[in-house]
């Protein structure tokens, strides 16, 4: 239930982070928001980090092997990277129309879940 429970956690924290990281690229299409200034993005986006740490700070307490979790450091982060991957480009497809999912991006992905097949494997 922990491992569970941590990779819920994740998918939530890489929300936010992709939020925070690329959202604002979408920000400058809003009237209200085009004339922002960088300072003011880089505060927007740094309030919306302050969730992600929110989700990513338990995650990593609660899956961590050291903590009584079933995840090694390693291995936590390669989940990380992965579910980063994957929530990016659901956000990528559906928030920018001109980016398309290529036969090198699929490719790509099964490398990344090879890499994790290996990570865990004893």
């Amino acid at each position: 239930m922990k491992g569970l429970y941590t990779i819920l956690l994740l998918m939530c924290s890489n929300i936010f982070m992709t939020f925070a990281w690329y959202g604002h690229l979408k920000l400058k299409e809003l009237p209200s928001t085009q004339n922002w200034g960088l300072f003011a993005i880089i505060v927007i986006s740094w309030a919306i980090a302050f969730f992600e740490y929110c989700f990513q700070v338990p995650a990593n307490r609660i899956g961590f092997s050291g903590n009584g979790g079933p995840f090694s450091l390693v291995q936590l982060k390669v989940i990380q990277e992965a579910v980063n991957l994957c929530i990016f480009m659901i956000f990528a497809l559906l928030f920018f129309k001109t980016e398309t999912f290529k036969i090198n991006h699929l490719i790509g992905f099964g490398f990344l879940i090879l890499a994790v097949y290996f990570i865990f494997k004893k």
